[in-house]
């Protein structure tokens, strides 16, 4: 199954560099909850953030990468056994999405707060910014509604890319 972005020219051209990129393509492979995939759940986590900021005056173009990197951890989570000294994926995955992300692109201080905090409350650290709160928040409803198999509601038609 392919995944889908919303028909948004803004939202295309704020996280084209990064959709284009071989690492975030290859979320594809890794299903996060029930039947979806790493990327299309980092996809609807991305631009539903991006809506929101947008909507309200945040920066918008940090909640859709920071929403797109977020889970960019290249595992299957499902199958990972920490190494010694690791934590459960649960407590591990910010930090080597943030890694990972870091290594293949330029991130603003927003994108990181929202890559390395996002687990919240899971992990002690609040997001410190709008943004980073924002993609927590739309992270926790459309995980549950994953794990559930309930369609999560995009706010425009979505289209083949």
């Amino acid at each position: 199954m392919s995944v889908r972005l919303p028909q948004d020219p803004q939202y295309c051209a704020a996280i084209a560099d990064l959709w284009e990129h071989e690492a975030v393509q290859s979320m594809a492979q890794f299903m996060q909850h029930g039947t979806t995939s790493c990327l299309h759940h980092c996809v609807s986590v991305s631009y539903l953030s991006y809506c929101y900021c947008r909507d309200r005056g945040l920066d918008a173009r940090a909640a859709a990468r920071g929403g797109l990197l977020h889970d960019l951890f290249l595992y299957d989570w499902h199958t990972y056994r920490p190494a010694k000294g690791e934590l459960l994926h649960g407590f591990e995955h910010p930090r080597k999405a943030l890694q990972n992300a870091r290594k293949y692109f330029d991130l603003t201080p927003v994108e990181e707060d929202i890559i390395l905090r996002h687990m919240w409350p899971l992990t002690r650290n609040l997001p410190a910014t709008a943004e980073g709160r924002v993609v927590t928040m739309f992270d926790k409803y459309v995980s549950l509604m994953e794990t559930f198999r309930v369609p999560v509601r995009i706010p425009t038609p979505l289209a083949e890319h």
